[in-house]
């Protein structure tokens, strides 16, 4: 007799005899791969398809299988079964880690064997080499503060009634946690600087992981490595007393790249626009000097002049572009322009290191009624100049012909509010507008709208708010890389090996 079989898929749990049957009804091994018995009447033992379940083995043979792959997994990592990893396939995944300072601090803390070889100098020179620019890891705002006769310290350094001028530094990280440098890691005051009331040392730019500084009251020039705190005290030439200064690495070695020079020579420059006071009162302009100091003779230089004279009274910080040092009039905020018409001129000056000369040339026509300007780096290795006028930026490049002339040339013109994603300025209002700054590795400008400071990359013209401010102060880019063990100390490794 014959026995029924019911359908699995309406009773995939029910295994039953039915009265009159002759056969064992049995569900499909696909549609029940899990379970395994023996039925009665049938003789024979149901197994799930090897074919539909890889993982499961029922049999002796597989069984044996997988011990002998358990033992395998247990032995050596140099057993042949494991992929072959080396020092010299890590260090190529290292030196493709990101330039941000928290990169190195945690890839060192891994191991022993990492460690030991992000921290080698050979390593560091390849990862400079392979990332070319340092971070931008912040930067020092430089602001007078002045105090009126009861001693309250106001901004306004235009108001004849401030009498007294204090110079202050701070600095200020603008990277996200972990690559956040905490501002009193880059305190001058603890490199034995004194900032403030009684010593105003007055910030004269950042290069290639240094900083320049004047002490007025010793007459001294200070050059500072904040990551390292070293730093070195130079007497200046007494012309160079009230001088615009610039610092910069003066390796040769074939192959390097500036960013973490800590242990390199390095030069200062300082230029006067007042290298000859004694000269005829009828003679109009200034006659810029220039001196050169070098870590590796522990001399200045001879005195090296203009033969023409300019009409600048004041100037913004020198920018290197290529091995040429540029200085242009100062830039003056909206609040004070007014009040120095007689400074702006299109007058630059010129110091080139390799020939060891000093001249002056002239800017677009724009320059000489611009308050608001920075030397910055162009295409193909060029100078340029970027103009902030009504509203707008004004991107200028200098072409130089085969014969020795140049020519600048506008080369575009974007409006700031459509830089920035802001709402147009209302017709008949003013909106306030300065630059404090420009980054000469990463090509970035830093400026002032309404109450926020921007940065804004000038190829591109991507931009990124920084942060709030009620007062426009003037910036100095700090950048460098930081290299884990020695660069970085202390708290400040463990907070960014732990993002906080």
């Amino acid at each position: 007799m014959a026995r029924r079989r019911q359908s699995p898929p309406l009773h995939p749990q029910i295994q039953t005899s039915e009265e009159g049957a002759g056969v064992t009804r049995r569900r499909s091994p696909r549609l029940n791969p899990q379970i395994q018995a023996s039925e009665e009447g049938t003789g024979v033992t149901r197994r799930r398809s090897p074919r539909l379940h890889p993982h499961n083995h029922a049999s002796e043979e597989l069984s044996g299988m997988t011990r002998r792959i358990r033992r395998r997994r247990g032995t050596s990592p140099a057993a042949p079964e494991s992929l072959p990893f080396n020092d010299d396939m890590l260090l190529e995944i290292l030196l493709r880690l990101p330039p941000q300072p928290s990169s190195l601090p945690r890839a060192s803390a891994v191991c022993k064997r990492w460690r030991g070889l992000v921290t080698d100098p050979r390593f560091l020179r390849s990862f400079r080499a392979n990332h070319r620019k340092p971070p931008l890891l912040g930067i020092f705002e430089s602001f007078n503060m002045m105090l009126d006769a009861n001693g309250i310290a106001r901004y306004r350094s235009y108001d004849h009634n401030y009498k007294r001028l204090h110079l202050n530094l701070a600095f200020r990280p603008i990277l996200d946690p972990p690559d956040r440098v905490p501002c009193q890691r880059f305190d001058l005051r603890r490199h034995d600087i004194k900032i403030g009331k009684f010593r105003p040392n007055r910030l004269l730019g950042c290069r290639h992981g240094r900083a320049l500084l004047m002490d007025h009251m010793r007459n001294e020039v200070i050059v500072c490595d904040p990551i390292t705190g070293h730093g070195h005290r130079i007497k200046a030439p007494p012309e160079l007393y009230n001088a615009y200064g610039a610092v910069l690495c003066a390796a040769t070695d074939q192959g390097h790249v500036h960013g973490s020079c800590h242990s390199c020579p390095f030069k200062v420059v300082l230029m006067s626009l007042w290298g000859d006071e004694g000269a005829d009162e009828d003679e109009e302009g200034n006659r810029p000097i220039v001196r050169v100091y070098s870590s590796e003779t522990g001399v200045w230089g001879n005195a090296i002049l203009t033969t023409t004279r300019c009409e600048l009274c004041n100037c913004n910080p020198g920018i290197l572009v290529g091995n040429v040092i540029y200085w242009s009039s100062k830039s003056v905020g909206s609040a004070i322009s007014f009040f120095n018409l007689d400074g702006f001129t299109d007058d630059i000056i010129e110091f080139d290191l390799d020939k060891q000369s000093l001249a002056l040339s002239k800017g677009p026509p724009d320059l000489d009624g611009s308050s608001r300007h920075q030397i910055i780096h162009a295409e193909d290795g060029a100078v340029g100049l970027a103009i902030l006028s009504h509203g707008r930026f004004e991107m200028w490049q200098r072409k130089v012909s085969c014969h020795g002339g140049d020519t600048w040339l506008l080369q575009k013109t974007i409006e700031v509010h459509t830089i920035l994603g802001l709402a147009p300025q209302i017709e008949g209002s003013m909106r306030v507008m300065e630059i404090l700054g420009y980054d000469e590795d990463n090509g970035t400008i830093f400026v002032y709208v309404d109450t926020s400071v921007y940065i804004v990359q000038l190829m591109s013209m991507q931009f990124k708010k920084l942060y709030e401010s009620n007062h426009a102060y003037s910036c100095h880019p700090f950048t460098s890389f930081y290299a884990p063990g020695s660069a970085i100390r202390g708290g400040d490794q463990a907070e960014m090996v732990h993002g906080t």
